[in-house]
């Protein structure tokens, strides 16, 4: 009946299709003035992956596994609350209902039904495309950045690193469009993206905080530092060779990105971030660890 190739899709969604909902809100966010018509852009991507979400949300209460509810990578403690100020900050709209609904999905209770598969195989290929249309906007978004025709708020690396993750879920996508499960990547390979990511989490944080917060940088920059051995030993080790010691920096991270989401969310911390982007990697973080603990 499909229930791995059900269960693999909606997983994939609440994670990824929030995770690219608010990479377009941060696009938003960056663009200046005279490029409004990439904000339109981007703020339709951010409402067309609200509605692939909510319908996530609907099709998944209890199929979703117990591991990938508990692990924090569907929504956080401060999810919600990171929302409400990013929209007071920012004026862009966050549908934050979603995250209520998220909160309360259950876990392994509904059946799997030929009708739910052909709704989860309807919004993976909704999803497809709109990969494909956010993957052009973030990198049309890059080459005038790197053009010098185009002034954002984000980082090129910050751009790039958005555009490895809308990759990264297509390719999961369609791997399981073409044989029904998501492709086999070597442990090896899971290790090296995610450890690439969490060191330019640090790279960003360290970057976005205050001058002032000269602790905290010099934290960052220590994680940044870490990551970086980390993969390094990562591209030639062999499988499964550093997966103990990816899981220690990790878990060392994830305490440092509570810390600094906390202290983000209650006005403590000094820095250009955005509440939702301190929960945004910090979700990250928390995906990262349940796929190390599997």
């Amino acid at each position: 009946m499909h229930s791995d190739y059900i269960t693999e899709s909606l997983e994939l969604h609440l994670f990824f299709g929030r995770i690219m909902k608010e990479h377009s809100l941060f696009l938003e966010a960056g663009y200046t003035p005279i490029n409004a018509e990439f904000a339109a852009r981007a703020e339709h991507y951010k409402n067309a992956f609200e509605r692939l979400l909510s319908r996530a949300v609907t099709l998944g209460n209890g199929i979703i596994r117990e591991n990938v509810l508990a692990s924090g990578e569907i929504v956080t403690e401060f999810t919600k609350a990171a929302e409400q100020q990013t929209e007071k900050l920012t004026g862009i709209h966050i549908d934050s209902g979603i995250t209520d609904r998220e909160l309360r999905l259950n876990c392994c209770e509904a059946s799997v039904s030929p009708q739910l598969y052909i709704r989860v195989k309807s919004l993976n290929i909704i999803a497809l495309r709109l990969l494909d249309g956010l993957i052009s906007l973030k990198e049309e978004t890059l080459d005038a950045v790197l053009g010098c025709t185009m002034l954002t708020m984000n980082y090129p690396l910050l751009i790039e690193h958005i555009i490895r993750e809308a990759k990264l879920y297509r390719q999961y996508l369609r791997s399981l469009e073409d044989s029904g499960t998501v492709g086999a990547q070597s442990m090896k390979e899971v290790e090296c993206f995610w450890n690439r990511i969490m060191m330019e989490h640090a790279m960003f944080i360290r970057g976005l905080l205050d001058p002032s917060e000269a602790e905290l940088i010099q934290s960052a920059d220590g994680f940044a530092k870490d990551y970086a051995a980390l993969l390094q030993s990562c591209n030639n080790a062999q499988d499964m060779a550093i997966t103990a010691q990816s899981k220690a920096e990790t878990m060392k991270f994830k305490a440092f990105k509570t810390a600094g989401t906390k202290g983000i969310e209650s006005c403590q911390i000094r820095s250009l971030i955005l509440p939702l982007l301190a929960d945004h990697v910090l979700r990250e973080a928390d995906h990262f660890l349940r796929i190390l603990g599997e």
